[in-house]
C-alpha cells in the first residue's frame, strides 16, 4: 500500500508538472523553437531565412549597435561644428552664446546619466549572473525530476507485470499447491530412482565389460581363422598350375579378347604403350566430321609411384592448329584422365 500511495504521487506529479505551461519547460521550448518552420509570407528571401538564426541575429545586432554608435559620434561631431559655424558667422547683435555654467551644468547631466547607466549594468550584469545560475539549478532539478519520473513509471509497468505474472501462475498452480512436506516427499522419490539408475548402470557397465571380454576373444579367433585363409590361399595358387590344360578356360579367353577389341574399336584405341614407369602413350584413329582420318598420339605423365597426372601431350595434329592446353589444364587440376581423353577425341573429330 506504501507503494502504491508513492506511485500515486509520483504520477500526479509527472502529471502536474507536464501540464504547467512555466520556464521549467526549456526542453521543450527549445525543440519547439527548433522544429518551428516559416510560413511562405514570412519571409521574402533565403537571406531573411539565414537572419532567424540566433548566432547570426546576434551578429548582425553587434555590428549595427557599432555602426549606430559610430553614426551618433559623427552626428555629435557635425552637430557642434554646425553651431560652432553658426555663432561665428552670425549676423545678430546678441548671439545666443554658451557660458562655462552652461557646460558644467551639460557635463554635470552627463556625469549623472553615465553613473545611472554604470549602475545600471552592474545591476543588469548581477541579474544576468544570478539567471546563470538559477537556470543551471533548474535544469538539474527538471534533469532530475524527470529521471525520477522515468523510474517511477518503470517501477509501475514492472509492479504491473509482476502481478500479471503471479495471476498466469496462480492459474496455471491452482491450490492446492506444493508444499514443503510433498516437496520433501518428491525429493525422496527422486533419490530412490537416481539410486536404482545407479544400479542399472553398473549392471550395463558390467555386461559392457563381459561383452568387450567376449569380442577381444573372438578377434584372436578371427585372427587365427584369417592365417589358415592365408594359408589355404598359397595352397589354392600351388594348385592353379594342375588346371593350365583345363579346356573350360578357353571361353572365358576367348570371351574377354573379344570384349577388349570391342572396346578397343569403340574409342579407337590402336596403341597403348608404356614408354618409362610414369609415361604411357596412347594412340588413336580418328575420323573426323568431314570424314577423313587420322591418327593422334597422347602422352599421358604420372607424377612417380602415384596415380596422379602431372602432364599431358598431344601429337598428329599439325596440319590442323588445335589448341588443347585449356582442355588439359582444367582435367590436370581435378585429375580427371578419362574426362580429358574424351574431351581432346571430341574436339578432334569436330576438327576446331
Amino acid at each position: 500500500m506504501d507503494q502504491e500511495r508513492r506511485l500515486i504521487t509520483a504520477q500526479s506529479l509527472q502529471t502536474l508538472f507536464n501540464s504547467t505551461n512555466t520556464s521549467l519547460n526549456i526542453v521543450r521550448n527549445v525543440a519547439e523553437f527548433s522544429a518551428h518552420k516559416l510560413e511562405e509570407g514570412d519571409v521574402s528571401d533565403v537571406e531573411d531565412i539565414d537572419t532567424r538564426d540566433p548566432a547570426i541575429v546576434a551578429i548582425d545586432v553587434a555590428s549595427q549597435v557599432s555602426y549606430l554608435r559610430k553614426l551618433k559620434h559623427q552626428y555629435l561631431e557635425q552637430n557642434a561644428k554646425d553651431k560652432y559655424v553658426k555663432l561665428i558667422v552670425t549676423d545678430i547683435d546678441d548671439p545666443p552664446t554658451v557660458t562655462d555654467g552652461d557646460n558644467k551644468q551639460l557635463e554635470k547631466q552627463n556625469m549623472e546619466q553615465k553613473e545611472k547607466l554604470k549602475v545600471a549594468k552592474e545591476k543588469l550584469s548581477t541579474i544576468e549572473e544570478e539567471f546563470r545560475v538559477v537556470s543551471s539549478k533548474v535544469e538539474e532539478d527538471y534533469i532530475r525530476v524527470k529521471q525520477a519520473t522515468a523510474k517511477a513509471t518503470e517501477f509501475a509497468q514492472k509492479i504491473i507485470d509482476a502481478r500479471l505474472a503471479l495471476s498466469r501462475l496462480r492459474q496455471t498452480h491452482p491450490h492446492p499447491r506444493v508444499t514443503v512436506q510433498s516437496a520433501d516427499k518428491k525429493l525422496e522419490d527422486q533419490v530412490m530412482e537416481m539410486q536404482a539408475l545407479t544400479d542399472e548402470m553398473q549392471v550395463v557397465e558390467q555386461k559392457v565389460h563381459s561383452v568387450k571380454g567376449k569380442l577381444k576373444s573372438e578377434s584372436l579367433e578371427m585372427e587365427s581363422l584369417k592365417s589358415q585363409r592365408n594359408e589355404v590361399e598359397k595352397s589354392a595358387k600351388k594348385s592353379e598350375s594342375g588346371f593350365n590344360d583345363d579346356r573350360r578356360f578357353v571361353p572365358l579367353y576367348d570371351w574377354l579378347t573379344g570384349s577388349l577389341m570391342i572396346h578397343r574399336s569403340m574409342q579407337g584405341l590402336e596403341v597403348m604403350e608404356a614408354i618409362s614407369e610414369n609415361e604411357l602413350r596412347l594412340q588413336y584413329g580418328v575420323e573426323d566430321k568431314h570424314g577423313r582420318s587420322r591418327s593422334i598420339s597422347i602422352t599421358l605423365i604420372f607424377v612417380p609411384n602415384s596415380r596422379k597426372l602431372a602432364a599431358a601431350n598431344v601429337q598428329g595434329m599439325e596440319e590442323i592448329v588445335i589448341d588443347f592446353g585449356d582442355i588439359i589444364e582444367a582435367h590436370l587440376q581435378m585429375n580427371n584422365i578419362r574426362g580429358m581423353l574424351v574431351a581432346i577425341l571430341a574436339r578432334t573429330r569436330e576438327g576446331t
